[in-house]
């Protein structure tokens, strides 16, 4: 799930229009009827009724017909809403522009992804120097005709001749793994099957790599020697783990030692650290176990530099030398602090902590023993991105951008501390027209929440402007004011974007986190609630003009919002979503994430799971709001048998008249790879729906956001 994957950072929707419409709006046209077939199972006692289990199953031939007939539903219907092409014209405005990628220095060559405005798929990309020309290594557009294949750069060999090239078929998480000889523009017959990996590390002296690939066993960390069958690899880590732990792995720049981390679920509350000495040869030898805390570490000659919260809920960096790693001859190299490390990046002999001062971002410049050398400083509220460069080089990269201020790639002289613009996007937006701001307010339990609010300057607060309410909750996840084509086609069109960081994050460290996770699940519904419940008291908005929606974790978090409180929303996106809480852990990946929600295969865990499952909380005539459900075939993370028994019950359940419709993509997934087109269409679709609940009018694309009419 974005989702839910904390790795380092290995471990993330858009959304419509208007018709004036009366205070008593006509229900919408019956949807097609679904039949029920009720399973009952007993949990510890309790007796639980599911009517639509029959859906689960995706390839029968009754629910390949049910999902057709749910589309031609949600299309027929909103057919005859107008506005969708005012909103499609604008998003492609703001999506087809350049896109460019944070580039990755091997060798004095820079390897990046670039999208120009007249393409569907980011191409793989190398630069020679500086001043050198842009060269393609990797075009996927001729891989499929509908280009819904794309490409990533997994890893670079040290001397930047040699590429571990991922290739993606349409949303899934499972890639196949190709290596590129980048002189001569020519594949190796080294290859990896698709499959779920968890990293690629080529040897410097490209006779071989090392990869983390995902089994029905659990993660298993292989060596491959080039030119041999990689069906013959053999594990050479991972024995032990179950399907429950996620192994990583990353290879320190001179190729002296793999580092490999085991992290205990996706939100890695805790991890292991193991190194191996490939020079002096031996197994992988234990740095980090047994340990209440997650590490992650970067080797740099023989120091490896951990990034923890072990004993230090906000973080801190230690440093352990692999000459003789032993704990008490550890060294705190930057203690805890006020705010919490995000991220530590190594570059040019120098240590860079991301830091977040009330969810803001801050990055402080530090030598290799922790002594302060200064800060680096940004012109507003905003997010920055971890610094990419290497411990032997100078040069280092990073990016910056707002909720409504476009991204920019920065080039970092590590040696000298100057900034340049590297590349910056074009995206068409009037950033001063609006105003980013954060408030802050008051959850159930007393405990204070912040929330960013984006908004046009000078907005009236009469209780009349649209807004959209989006969030997430969970995994560690910090939502920072990162640039967003959806708050801007939103704020542009005379609304209210709100995003709150709710617990289950760690925008405050680990016990954000744990205040969010586990039996107190229920507090970041109730954060979420409360953010509403705020924005309509201090008159931003009011129930008939506010909408809420999420995506994957955040999708949970929509289901429990409109079961929970349905008279307090008007319209909802509910994207990938979890939402049968009861069952979630037994498909696909899903036993990733039994350490942040638990099972129900546990009684004390159950309670709290069947205290709040959506599904199973969804009753006859109730009022609930007009929903969108998404979802489709190549989600091999949350499985999309969620979103197809959700519409169903809550078609068959609601007593409001307004539309409950899924739109089910049968070659979108949950890890993204969607054509630009493709984007924008779904784009389009989304924010058409909610325009249209909330009696909105689109704008001209470029023109002057309209006054919101009463639905």
């Amino acid at each position: 799930m974005q989702a839910p994957l904390r790795i380092r950072s290995l471990v993330a929707l858009t959304t419509l229009l208007l018709l004036p419409v009366a205070h008593a709006a006509p229900a919408a046209p019956a949807p097609p009827p679904t039949r029920a077939e009720v399973v009952r199972d007993t949990l510890h006692g309790v007796v639980i009724a599911d009517p639509y289990r029959w859906l689960e199953d995706k390839q029968s031939p009754e629910t390949r017909a049910w999902i057709e007939a749910q589309n031609r539903y949600r299309e027929s219907l909103m057919a005859g809403v107008p506005g969708r092409e005012a909103l499609k014209a604008r998003l492609d405005q703001l999506l087809k522009v350049d896109v460019t990628g944070i580039p990755l220095e091997r060798g004095g060559r820079t390897f990046f992804s670039k999208r120009r405005a007249d393409q569907e798929q980011r191409v793989l990309y190398l630069r020679r120097g500086p001043a050198g020309l842009d060269e393609v290594l990797v075009d996927p557009h001729p891989l499929s005709t509908d280009h819904t294949t794309s490409v990533s750069i997994l890893d670079v060999s040290p001397d930047g001749t040699l590429a571990a090239v991922g290739t993606r078929q349409g949303g899934a998480d499972e890639v196949a793994v190709s290596f590129l000889d980048v002189d001569s523009r020519k594949e190796l017959a080294d290859r990896l099957p698709p499959a779920r990996y968890f990293g690629v590390a080529i040897k410097p002296d490209r006779s071989g790599f090392f990869y983390s690939k995902f089994t029905t066993a659990g993660s298993r960390v292989y060596e491959h020697a080039m030119g041999t069958d990689s069906t013959a690899d053999r594990p050479v880590f991972g024995e032990g783990y179950g399907p429950e732990k996620i192994i990583t792995i990353e290879l320190s720049e001179e190729g002296k030692y793999l580092q490999v981390s085991v992290l205990y679920g996706s939100a890695a509350e805790r991890s292991e650290l193991w190194v191996k000495d490939l020079a002096g040869g031996g197994p992988p030898a234990p740095v980090a176990k047994d340990l209440e805390g997650f590490f992650f570490g970067t080797v740099v000659g023989d120091q490896l530099y951990m990034h923890t919260n072990w004993q230090a809920p906000k973080g801190r960096v230690l440093r352990a030398d692999l000459r003789d790693p032993a704990r008490e001859r550890w060294r705190e190299i930057v203690p805890q602090g006020e705010n919490i490390i995000e991220g530590l990046s190594l570059a040019g002999g120098k240590l860079f902590v991301n830091e977040l001062e009330n969810v803001v971002s801050k990055v402080r410049v530090l030598d290799a023993d922790g002594q302060p050398l200064g800060a680096i400083t940004f012109p507003a509220l905003g997010a920055v991105g971890s610094m990419n460069g290497r411990w032997a080089s100078n040069e280092a990269f990073f990016t910056f951008s707002s909720f409504v201020v476009p991204a920019t790639i920065f080039r970092y002289d590590v040696a000298t501390g100057e900034r340049t613009v590297w590349w910056r996007s074009q995206a068409p937006v009037e950033s001063d027209r609006f105003e980013t701001k954060q408030v802050w307010y008051t959850s159930k339990d007393g405990t204070r929440v912040p929330m960013f609010l984006v908004h046009r300057k000078g907005l009236k607060l009469d209780g009349s402007n649209p807004t959209l309410l989006t969030g997430y909750g969970g995994f560690t996840v910090n939502l920072t004011p990162t640039f967003s084509s959806e708050a801007a086609l939103w704020v542009e069109n005379g609304g209210v974007y709100a995003q709150p960081n709710l617990r289950g994050g760690s925008e405050f460290g680990e016990a954000w986190h744990r205040a969010g996770m586990l039996g107190n699940k229920q507090n970041v519904f109730d954060d979420f609630i409360a953010a509403a419940e705020w924005l309509v008291a201090n008159r931003y908005t009011a129930p008939r003009k506010l909408a809420i929606e999420g995506g994957s974790n955040g999708g949970l978090l929509v289901g429990a919002a409109i079961t929970q409180r349905p008279e307090l929303f008007r319209a909802a996106i509910c994207a990938v979503p979890l939402l049968d809480m009861l069952r979630y852990h037994r498909f696909l990946v899903a036993r990733f994430w039994v350490p942040e929600y638990g099972s129900s295969e546990d009684p004390a865990q159950f309670r709290w799971l069947h205290a709040y499952s959506p599904y199973q909380h969804v009753k006859k005539g109730v009022k609930y709001p007009a929903v969108l459900l998404v979802s489709g075939d190549s989600d091999t993370r949350v499985d999309p048998l969620h979103a197809r028994k959700m519409t169903a019950l809550l078609q068959t359940s609601t007593g409001s008249g307004r539309p409950i419709l899924l739109h089910y993509d049968t070659k979108a997934g949950h890890a993204g790879g969607k054509p630009v087109s493709k984007q924008i269409e779904d784009g389009a679709d989304e924010t058409h729906f909610l325009f249209w609940q909330l009696g909105m009018t689109a704008a001209p694309a470029g023109g002057a956001p309209p006054a919101a009419t009463r639905p």
